[in-house]
């Protein structure tokens, strides 16, 4: 969008209903009037965050990528914080952002999985060796 239109909280705040409704998140300003019959976890849980700052909300869930494109879609300008208004709580210490849950997280256990399995098949291996060499000496 070329040039966004800026919003304070108050703004934002007055389109809380199902037929008006807008969102805060990370700042930017969503427009979802029209996808609240489309929201996979339904119209309440849009409404529950409806004319308020919904990032935390939005990043607990952990949504997909399509859901970040359609959001995208839904972008009417951004959020003119003013002195006094709410601020997006912020992650606390040790909390792991949801792209840190990625597919390379988990090749570390399969790797040492497949480590252990050959040690054990090594072990086996030269077990069987020396009881064979006991049998014949």
């Amino acid at each position: 969008m070329s040039s966004l239109k800026e919003f304070t909280y108050q703004d934002v705040a007055e389109h809380n209903t199902k037929k008006d409704i807008y969102v805060v998140i990370h700042d930017k300003v969503y427009d979802c009037t029209k996808f609240v019959d489309e929201h996979p976890g339904g119209e309440e849980v849009l409404l529950d965050v409806g004319g308020q700052d919904a990032t935390e909300a939005f990043e607990d869930v952990g949504h997909s990528d399509e859901a970040r494109e359609t959001l995208e879609q839904l972008e009417v300008g951004v959020l003119k914080r003013k002195p006094g208004d709410p601020t997006p709580k912020s992650p606390s210490a040790g909390a792991v952002a949801p792209a840190a849950n990625t597919a390379s997280a988990t090749g570390l256990g399969i790797g040492l999985y497949g480590a252990v399995l050959l040690g054990g098949l090594l072990a086996f291996g030269f077990y069987q060796y020396q009881q064979q060499q006991a049998q014949t000496a």
